[in-house]
């Protein structure tokens, strides 16, 4: 695979911003078992956690090898701790990854465009940004996943309450519910959507995060989203499993 990492002036953050690529290659050396080459590889939109930047993915998974048998780009922004949102008293980080970014990225590489070669999918914070892109533009994904994802708002809201993480970025209001931030209140919204990707949902059951899910992935499914379910016994908050979760999701993927 090709490490390319990408700086560009971003117009929705109004600085530069940073982007970590892995893009596939004819001939990946040896012990890598490559797929065939197409002409436009599809890519993954893989998004870090609250402690993480742009470079995670690639120092604490074998992402890059496991993207390699698929012919698959993958592509890692960087959003701080903006929970992937627009943030009342900051940065613009929802119209960066959700439009911006995927324009630059299509503008810059030779990768596919098109909703059926398109995926996302992300950790704990980048778990909720992954479901939130996923279930606010249904029509752009084929499939889409979160591991540990931070799905349940108002709990992002009760951890940050006292370092004021949670009023630079929502504001003063703390009832998020209902709102275009809220996934139980999205999954509703867009039910009757005429093209919804297949949803991945994974934790451990150890998680500090576990609890949310027990409601998170069966109002899913009642509300006609196809989601596949994994709880991995024991398994807390810790890069083991994110890995093996990974490498499970491509698979998924291409399945």
């Amino acid at each position: 695979m090709a490490f390319l990492q990408i700086q560009f002036f971003s117009d929705a953050l109004n600085v530069a911003a940073t982007v970590n690529v892995i893009l596939p290659e004819a001939n990946q050396g040896i012990g890598i078992q490559a797929s065939k080459q197409v002409e436009l590889p599809g890519v993954l939109y893989l998004l870090h956690g609250y402690s993480d930047d742009h470079s995670i993915w690639m120092r604490r998974t074998s992402v890059e090898r496991y993207a390699a048998q698929h012919n698959l780009a993958v592509v890692m922004p960087a959003v701080n701790h903006s929970f992937y949102c627009n943030e009342v008293h900051g940065e613009r980080y929802w119209d960066y990854v959700s439009e911006e970014l995927p324009r630059t990225m299509k503008r810059f590489l030779r990768i596919s465009d098109r909703p059926e070669d398109t995926y996302v999918a992300g950790l704990s914070m980048g778990g909720y940004g992954a479901m939130r892109l996923a279930l606010t533009y249904p029509e752009r994904f084929a499939a889409a996943a979160s591991f540990s994802g931070a799905v349940e708002i108002t709990g992002i809201l009760g951890r940050h309450s006292k370092d004021g993480l949670a009023e630079r970025i929502f504001g003063k209001a703390q009832d998020l519910a209902g709102t275009e931030v809220d996934l139980m209140h999205l999954m509703k919204v867009n039910a009757g959507a005429a093209k919804k990707p297949r949803l991945y949902v994974s934790c451990g059951t150890k998680d500090f995060l576990y609890e949310p899910h027990q409601k998170f992935i069966p109002a899913l499914k009642e509300n006609g989203w196809d989601v596949t379910r994994y709880d991995e016994p024991d398994a807390i908050h810790e890069w083991g499993f994110w890995d093996r979760e990974i490498k499970k999701f491509i698979e998924f993927m291409y399945a």
